[in-house]
């Protein structure tokens, strides 16, 4: 079996505030490789007694509301590739949301000399955020909300100042032929 979803944690933030979180450990049904272990300190027994991933999908959904709402996260193809799979996998459609990814952003407002890197960490230096990442759920998920609203203050400067721009800014850039 590969890799599956041991925990989840998401903020919900609107106008800069935060509405609401959620959180949950996940049994992926398989034993949890050492290295997951060793990196988030999650393992078999504190998931044993966890909901599996087909109970938890429709709280998560609940909780994003509708497909006006933005999924943001750090290397969102990362997460949304896990999602999307256990959704379908268990006869869920993936809600159709926005999608704005802190990574990307990061890269195209700050420079090499600023951040050597667009790791959640070091981002999270660099933006001040309140919680460092740790590689759990929720806490990452706070820290990608500080991320998001440090740089959100740098897009000003890009004359980016909604979500929606923000979407746009981020997209892959069309090469001229």
């Amino acid at each position: 079996l590969g890799a599956a979803i041991t925990e989840i944690g998401a903020v919900k933030v609107r106008s800069g505030h935060i509405l609401d979180t959620f959180s949950t450990l996940v049994n992926p049904r398989h034993p949890i490789p050492n290295y997951i272990t060793d990196l988030t300190g999650i393992d078999d027994l504190l998931v044993a007694e966890a909901p599996p991933i087909e109970q938890v999908l429709p709280d998560l959904f609940e909780f994003f509301e509708d497909e006006s709402t933005v999924f943001v996260a750090q290397n969102a193809p990362f997460d949304l590739s896990f999602l999307k799979f256990a959704a379908k996998s268990h006869g869920f459609e993936w809600p159709a949301m926005k999608v704005l990814d802190t990574a990307i952003l990061a890269r195209r407002v700050l420079d090499r000399e600023e951040a050597p890197n667009c790791k959640l960490a070091t981002l999270a230096q660099i933006f001040g955020a309140e919680i460092l990442p740790s590689h759990r759920a929720l806490d990452d998920a706070r820290a990608t909300t500080d991320v998001l609203h440090g740089i959100f203050e740098r897009l000003a400067g890009f004359g980016v100042f909604t979500v929606e721009e923000a979407i746009n800014f981020s997209a892959p850039k069309k090469s001229r032929s």
